[in-house]
């Protein structure tokens, strides 16, 4: 089944991989800026980093006919250093027009901290002031409810931000009915840890729909799965879902969201 990896960090997978998924019928991936499992020491390493993720790993995607897009900001992990946050974000506007970008992720709160805060709320006037598409982390854990009632309240005293060019990822069971009550995107991201499962995004997709929704691995370099949609995709079709349902929430969908940027290219005829 074609499907699209909306977000994934491939800078942490294996070539291998990349034709893994080309051949289950991934035809594009979505790669946000995130931590790299280490905190970088200046904005130099920033600035390698989004040439990497503007270049070299469209180039690596190309071999196996899958386009890749991106996402530039500086982390929340990394976002309690307000000063040297700054420094990083001044290097954006020199990216943010590359072929491959779609907006600015993916930012948020790591621990719910008054700095992080400060520089979610900078990311999404930086998105504003240059109309771009907006990516959310949420917390992990004991910190994603309060942190997302922090990014919800953020969002809503910025009305100039259209909730349609939002999305709220790392959803779960006690979070995904407020994102998508306020308005925005919501994502499901199977992660074996910290998020969720297949038997669990699919409790989610039965009791809400799939309406502003899309489905994700967030595969880094941890424990991570990236074909975790095609699991998801058998789920579904176990629960009775069917193929044209499947596809809107993992083709379809995406699309949607991603291709209010001009940059994107369809890749279906959904």
């Amino acid at each position: 089944m074609a499907f699209i990896e909306p977000h994934i960090h491939m800078v942490c997978r294996t070539t291998d991989e990349y034709r893994a998924m080309a051949q289950a019928g991934c035809l594009a991936v979505g790669e946000p800026a995130f931590w790299a499992g280490y905190d970088r020491s200046s904005a130099d390493g920033f600035r390698d980093y989004f040439v990497q993720l503007t270049e070299c790993e469209p180039a690596r995607a190309a071999k196996f006919g899958m386009d890749h897009y991106t996402w530039l900001c500086i982390n929340p992990k990394e976002a309690q250093d307000v000063a040297f946050a700054r420094e990083v974000m001044k290097l954006i506007p020199e990216f943010i027009d590359r072929p491959n970008v779609l907006g600015i992720g993916e930012i948020g709160l790591n621990r719910n901290t008054s700095h992080e805060m400060t520089i979610f709320e900078e990311h999404l006037d930086m998105a504003i002031r240059l109309n771009q598409l907006v990516l959310i982390h949420t917390p992990h854990l004991e910190d994603k409810l309060k942190g997302t009632r922090m990014i919800l309240s953020a969002l809503k005293n910025r009305p100039e931000l259209d909730p349609g060019r939002v999305l709220v990822d790392h959803c779960e069971e006690h979070t995904f009915p407020l994102v998508k009550e306020a308005g925005y995107w919501a994502g499901l991201t199977l992660y074996p840890t910290s998020k969720l499962n297949p038997k669990r995004a699919a409790d989610i997709l039965e009791l809400y729909g799939m309406d502003r929704v899309w489905a994700n691995s967030a595969a880094d370099w941890g424990d991570s799965d990236p074909l975790a949609l095609t699991a998801l995709a058998c789920e579904l079709y176990k629960r009775g879902f069917s193929r044209q349902e499947a596809e809107k929430l993992l083709l379809g969908n995406p699309e949607a969201f991603m291709g209010q940027s001009p940059k994107f290219r369809k890749v279906s005829s959904v």
